[in-house]
């Protein structure tokens, strides 16, 4: 034990028990009756039913992260990194190939290990509140299509930051910066055709009222694109949704079926110009401009931290090298991210404030969003009454009842 281990050992138990009194004061802040402004979205049995899924998810959440975090110091104080190093060199490849290895070996097992309570999250959870449709093949073959694109995909980028970082010098955290900034563009333009159609199929919308009125809308708000999908959700869940992607020539709005079918036209419109709201007020680039920023204190974080024989030691490593030090530096990192993720969630609240006024002035009938935000909770059974402490930590969606209190007061 050294500095480096009661840093990251005090950075993981923080998290926990911070996670964990989020969640207690977010079931003790249930309450019998809705609020107020409020009344009406659910019928009494719908809003019990809200309840029971939110102490489920809390109670599946608080039994998933209690096993992350005992595997996790189980592995390391048993020696496990080390043995599993051992193991990899003993095979006699090159770095390279023995990070690859030994990163893929962790992942897959980790996977293994909590594929039981996929299981229980999707065939027992949503099944028992009515929002599962995934098929045993589908999620077999979700899971199989996952790993095979983050071997793929992963596995390139990762040996391209180990033979930096292994043989660059000085400014391998640059050089690493640079590609994974590269990377992150070119698979903004890529997932929307060649990734997201692997798990589910993109149907252009047909002509009719639905997407002449969203191209109408569109036009009208500056948003110029004939691409409007329409995504067969369905396959998984009774959950809705909507989402604005890509760019250029890859740029499309996607409407869940699911949303289609429960959602009158003024309200699916209204949904499309909370998306469009992002893309006007250019919460999409200034997400991407974060992620890059991110990425680059975080390499260099990592080049500084990978040549300390202390954060070796701390995991009984017997010999050093950059795959295992990546591992290590990032479990440092757990309070710069810890703050970071607090960060983002209270801009993100704040962009999605801004997306709602977008909607509310940009469709003329703001009573519209409200109509849709309150289907689309009652619909996925959200909490209407979260702790602010839970919200603080957790949410990157304003509660419920503060989004329709904002809308209003454009109304008023």
């Amino acid at each position: 034990m050294n500095i480096f281990s009661y840093i990251i050992i005090f950075a993981l138990l923080l998290n926990y028990l911070l996670d964990t009194v989020a969640h207690i004061l977010n079931l003790r802040a249930l309450k019998d009756e809705p609020p107020p402004g409020l009344a009406g979205i659910y019928e009494p049995e719908g809003y019990r039913k809200s309840q029971a899924y939110t102490r489920s998810r809390t109670r599946f959440g608080f039994v998933t992260g209690s096993l992350d975090l005992i595997l996790l110091l189980a592995f390391w104080f048993t020696g496990g990194f080390n043995l599993l190093d051992q193991l990899v060199r003993s095979w006699g490849f090159g770095v390279i190939p023995n990070g690859l290895l030994y990163t893929g070996i962790i992942v897959i097992a980790y996977e293994v290990i909590t594929i039981p309570f996929s299981i229980y999250s999707t065939f027992v959870i949503e099944e028992r509140f009515g929002f599962n449709r995934t098929t045993p093949h589908v999620f077999i073959t979700d899971m199989l299509k996952a790993l095979l694109i983050t071997v793929l995909l992963g596995g390139l980028l990762l040996a391209g930051i180990l033979a930096l970082f292994e043989y660059a010098g000085n400014l391998a955290w640059l050089y690493c910066w640079i590609i994974a900034v590269i990377y992150m563009v070119v698979m903004q333009f890529i997932a929307p055709v060649w990734i997201m159609p692997l798990f589910n199929k993109f149907i252009l919308m047909e002509s009719g009222e639905l997407r002449d009125a969203i191209q109408d809308y569109a036009r009208s708000a500056g948003y110029e694109t004939s691409r409007v999908f329409v995504m067969d959700g369905s396959k998984r869940s009774t959950k809705s949704n909507a989402f604005f992607t890509g760019y250029g020539r890859t740029k499309r709005i996607a409407l869940f079926d699911t949303l289609i079918d429960k959602h009158t036209i003024p309200e699916l419109v209204a949904i499309i110009a909370h998306e469009v709201g992002h893309y006007r007020k250019r919460h999409i680039i200034q997400g991407m401009v974060i992620s890059i920023v991110h990425m680059g204190l975080i390499f260099y974080l990592l080049s500084v931290f990978l040549g300390s024989p202390g954060l070796y030691r701390a995991f009984y490593m017997e010999q050093v090298s950059v795959y295992t030090g990546m591992l290590f530096a990032g479990m440092l990192l757990v309070p710069v991210e810890t703050l970071l993720s607090i960060g983002l969630n209270v801009l993100s609240r704040k962009n999605e404030y801004q997306a709602d006024r977008f909607a509310a002035e940009t469709v003329g009938e703001p009573s519209s969003i409200i109509e849709a935000l309150k289907k689309l909770s009652a619909d996925n059974l959200s909490n209407l009454t979260p702790h602010p402490f839970y919200v603080f930590l957790n949410y990157s969606h304003p509660p419920l009842l503060q989004r329709v209190e904002s809308i209003n007061t454009i109304k008023n």
